[in-house]
């Protein structure tokens, strides 16, 4: 018995391609021909061949022609991107004045027509909302028993509006918010630590708290950190709750954009792999989309619990893989306003407690040259606090002066009127974007009409 060698046994790949291509060829010459030679009498099978092997032969290039133009389009596409983004991040008010204002008032129209139209779709709602506000203000303009309790209810909303609000303004706009936990916050929470530890007490009498802070008249004995942070539990969690919220904008810019399937140059470089390895603050955010993506609902958590800078990342993120809305939420108001808040109002109280705040001010004055200098008005500002913490209502307190609390007055201001202007910028900004892409749809609708 003869054995087949193994060379005769396996043919390689190579050969079969080869052959069925042959067999292809054939079957596509066969075919032409026999049509040819049906459609035309005198058609010859030698120029249906010819044929058949040209477009056989020109097809492939053709192809990787297509493919190896398709990626100078791309790259061209992207450049021109880049270009309109810096063209759009000088449109400033210290840079173009006039056409900042023009687009701002633009976009405010523009803003205040889709209110209009998603207020018109929505009529029912509309209607019953204003039928609630109505009983409302009745009841609240009417004599009779029940105005101590809507006066009660007023104070605490109002008091949890107020806070609700500064936690919004603290984390819109993508980075540039106010911060109004070092302006408003951890200030409050300081003025209520030195209270309590000066009166040993925190059941303040209400009016003038939280407008003001006096000493109760039957002060204790003792006070502990658990107690202080009670007192301030309300108001940092609907300051906790308020940044929650505020990180909602940019989780629905990226959802939206994702569900349309339309590509933003701005979303495209923030998950580009190929920025890992430009820069501290590129790695960093690569690290938190990674983070956000893998873990998921604690990976949010564990964002959202620390004092993050790149927190609206993780919520560009989440829109952009289509994470559901409750598990971003959720985490993202647990951390905010649970578990992070704890440990800044457990900050600004150990920072701001008697026997703390005597040692920061002795180390002030240490610092070599200038520190007896500015120890001086520190000892002030306490003292002065301390004062007006046990004059009683109808008193008249001495106004006095002092170059810290002015310095601080000066410094909240000046935050206020750039935040003020980053609103102004970044809606200019918005319109001029939402221009440009609307004017590349139309030349585009316009091209294929031509065509």
């Amino acid at each position: 018995m003869i054995m087949n060698s193994p060379s005769k046994r396996r043919s390689s790949p190579r050969l079969k391609n080869k052959a069925e291509k042959k067999e292809s060829l054939h079957a596509s010459e066969n075919g032409s021909a026999s049509s040819k030679s049906s459609s035309s009498p005198g058609g010859s099978p030698g120029r249906s061949r010819r044929s058949t092997t040209r477009k056989l032969l020109t097809e492939q290039p053709q192809e990787k022609s297509s493919r190896t133009k398709s990626a100078p389009n791309t790259s061209s596409n992207r450049g021109k991107n880049r270009a309109e983004m810096k063209k759009r991040a000088e449109i400033v008010l210290w840079k173009k004045p006039i056409t900042t204002i023009q687009f701002f008032v633009l976009e405010c129209g523009h803003l205040l027509k889709e209110l209009a139209f998603r207020l018109w779709r929505n009529i029912i709602w509309v209607l019953l909302t204003l039928t609630v506000v109505g009983v409302a203000v009745g009841a609240y303009y009417t004599e009779g028993p029940h105005q101590r309790h809507v006066a009660l209810f007023e104070r605490k909303f109002l008091w949890c509006a107020y806070w609700v609000g500064l936690g919004i303004l603290s984390s819109v706009g993508l980075g540039t918010g106010l911060h109004t936990f070092v302006l408003y916050l951890g200030p409050h929470i300081a003025s209520v630590t030195l209270a309590a530890f000066e009166c040993m007490s925190v059941d303040f009498p209400a009016p003038p708290y939280p407008d003001e802070i006096i000493c109760p008249e039957v002060e204790g004995t003792a006070m502990n950190i658990w107690t202080i942070m009670s007192k301030v539990r309300l108001e940092a969690f609907m300051w906790g709750a308020g940044t929650a919220l505020g990180e909602l904008p940019p989780y629905f810019m990226a959802r939206a954009a994702s569900l349309s399937g339309a590509e933003d140059e701005e979303l495209g470089d923030l998950f580009d792999e190929s920025n890992k390895a430009k820069g501290v603050m590129a790695r960093a955010r690569l690290a938190v989309r990674r983070l956000v993506q893998r873990v998921g609902f604690l990976g949010i958590l564990a964002c959202a619990s620390i004092p993050n800078p790149l927190f609206d990342l993780a919520g560009i993120t989440c829109g952009h893989f289509l994470i559901p809305f409750s598990t971003f939420f959720g985490a993202t108001l647990i951390g905010k306003a649970i578990i992070k808040m704890h440990i800044q109002k457990l900050f600004v109280i150990l920072s701001f407690s008697e026997h703390h705040a005597e040692k920061i001010v002795d180390w002030i004055g240490l610092i070599p040259k200038v520190g007896p200098a500015l120890r001086v008005p520190f000892e002030e500002y306490f003292n002065n606090q301390k004062a007006k913490l046990h004059h009683r209502p109808g008193t008249a307190v001495q106004p006095r002066t002092n170059w810290l609390s002015w310095v601080f007055e000066k410094v909240v201001i000046l935050m206020i009127l750039y935040f003020v202007l980053s609103i102004i910028n970044s809606m200019a900004q918005s319109y001029s974007k939402r221009h440009s892409e609307q004017s590349k749809k139309k030349t585009g609708k316009s091209g294929k009409k031509q065509n």
